[in-house]
């Protein structure tokens, strides 16, 4: 047995103290250092000689090389591998956050079940009994996907070894437990070391790793913040409970853009992919209804229609109200001071309610004359006709500004059967597809004259 020593580690952040102390310096939370008992390991987590696994790689000159594309692994999941960059990379670490309850369990049994390759679901949290009663209900026969139930990584790096499995799920990191670290399983020091032997086993064998992580009260990851600079990518499960969309984003990915985005639905069988997220976004109505627009939008790389939905009335009380879902409350608050200023509408005495459709939350200025156009409709309740579709931003000035990707916009709105869309006038233009006539504006007053004239 090793000498042991202690040391004192925040909770919140990771950072180590040679002693207790009230506040942590780093990321000033009180009451949460703690002390922690370390023992020095005897040996190497993981052994990749003798297991028959794939050795190490050797140092080469940059000259030498290869610049060819990467091969990545095809995980048969097309929002899986948007948001990956094109499929998992081998020998890279995954970490999936998010909510309890949201289906990140879910999603990676569902991916382990239907991939071609030889994969090992370790899980710490469920019976293997579980597991397969989940399995059922979403893919009923797999041949290459393994199941085992254990928390010690000793354990798990064994039968690794014995199995050769080409990809490794883990759920959840916050589980599992070195015998090289005397503290509970959770605490920052056990995460940390968990970890580092599951780079190294990654690294080492050339094996991709996806972790499934928990979150906090603020929606971070639990842990360390250095987890999330040990793994190459982190990718966040997130939605409503009250709507059965889910979405997917990457935060950190070293080998693809951050900018993607995958969209899925919540089935009793598991999770569908939705191809067209504008289905979705958009209600299906006959007739036409005041107070609603349609922004063509980008997410990432993605562009996506969505509907704007706005209730104007009469303030029933001394203050009006000022109420959103999805979009920012200070950016409205922001564009009915520019209705006021620079159109003429009195908008001051009158309650406004704004909601995104679908349940998602978008950040993209290009949304602003979609909302102008939806205020506009519901206070004068005239309606909108369905052919238009908006994309532009609002200045304070009232001007209709340029926004970026605007040809991937057009596109998009042309192949969903819009057949005009307003955008900037002083936006550089270079795709007209057929079908769609592209109106450029310059100020909010024309706008207004355009379609409530």
């Amino acid at each position: 047995m090793a000498k042991l020593k202690t040391s004192f580690f925040c909770q919140n952040c990771g950072q180590n103290y040679a002693k207790w102390v009230g506040q942590c310096s780093a990321c000033k939370q009180w009451n949460t250092v703690v002390e922690e008992v370390l023992e020095a390991p005897e040996k190497k987590a993981w052994k990749s000689g003798g297991s028959g696994l794939k050795k190490a790689n050797k140092p080469l000159k940059i000259g030498e090389i290869s610049t060819e594309t990467e091969v990545r692994l095809d995980t048969l999941n097309q929002e899986f591998n948007r948001v990956l960059g094109g499929g998992l990379v081998p020998g890279s670490l995954v970490l999936l956050g998010g909510e309890p309850g949201i289906g990140k369990s879910t999603l990676l049994l569902q991916i382990a079940l239907s991939l071609p390759y030889k994969t090992l679901y370790v899980s710490g949290e469920e019976s293997q009994k579980q597991i397969k009663m989940r399995a059922d209900r979403i893919l009923p026969t797999s041949e290459n996907c393994f199941i085992l139930t254990e928390t010690k990584t000793q354990h798990i790096f064994t039968q690794i070894a014995e199995i050769q499995p080409d990809i490794l799920v883990i759920d959840s990191i916050q589980t599992l437990q070195t015998d090289h670290i005397e503290s509970a399983a959770g605490s920052v020091s056990q995460i940390r070391e968990c970890t580092a032997e599951l780079i190294s086993f990654a690294k080492e064998t050339n094996t991709p790793v996806i972790l499934i992580g928990h979150i906090t009260k603020d929606g971070s990851l639990a842990g360390p913040k250095i987890l999330e600079h040990m793994v190459d990518t982190v990718l966040q499960f997130e939605g409503d409970r009250n709507y059965v969309y889910r979405i997917l984003r990457a935060n950190k990915n070293r080998f693809g853009a951050t900018a993607e985005l995958g969209i899925y639905e919540m089935h009793g069988a598991g999770l569908r992919e939705v191809n067209n997220p504008s289905e979705i976004l958009i209600s299906k109505q006959d007739e036409g209804l005041s107070g609603t627009a349609i922004a063509a939008s980008l997410d990432g790389m993605r562009p996506l229609m969505v509907e704007i939905q706005a209730l104007v009335s009469t303030a029933v009380y001394g203050t009006p109200q000022r109420s959103t879902t999805g979009y920012n409350a200070k950016r409205l608050n922001m564009l009915l001071a520019v209705l006021e200023k620079r159109a003429g509408f009195h908008l001051g005495a009158k309650d406004v309610f704004l909601n995104i459709t679908g349940g998602i939350s978008i950040e993209d200025p290009a949304l602003d004359l979609a909302v102008i156009g939806a205020i506009l409709s519901s206070n004068q309740d005239h309606p909108i006709d369905r052919s238009f579709c908006f994309a532009a931003e609002v200045g304070l000035a009232g001007e209709i500004r340029p926004v970026q990707r605007v040809d991937q916009r057009i596109t998009e709105a042309a192949k969903l059967g819009f057949e005009h869309i307003i955008v900037s006038k002083h936006n550089k233009i270079s795709a007209k597809p057929v079908g769609i006539k592209i109106i450029g504006l310059g100020r909010v007053e024309e706008m207004v004259e355009l379609l409530f004239s």
